[in-house]
């Protein structure tokens, strides 16, 4: 299912790099939660002023690839159920 809007991190979460793991992490009260590139890649983006469309066209274009618009939207379903995600 395709979501509208601007999905932004979930203040309750801080994601950063993580030296010691090597990637980046979502910090949140009780844990944290180590990203893949490709979900890094995307939570990155998720600002609250770009809409998804947006967040896929830029993807797009910083790996010189297309066709992203799916695996984008079931990520961000996944994240939205999580609670990493909020939408605008």
């Amino acid at each position: 299912m395709e979501r509208t809007g601007s999905p932004r991190l979930n203040p309750l979460f801080r994601m950063q790099w993580e030296q010691a793991q090597q990637s980046w992490v979502l910090l949140y009260p009780e844990g944290m939660v180590k990203l893949n590139q490709s979900a890094a890649e995307i939570l990155r983006r998720c600002d609250g002023e770009r809409d998804v469309a947006a967040i896929v066209a830029d993807l797009e274009q910083a790996f010189a690839t297309g066709g992203l618009a799916g695996d984008v939207n079931a990520f961000l379903e996944i994240a939205g159920a999580q609670r990493w995600v909020v939408w605008k």
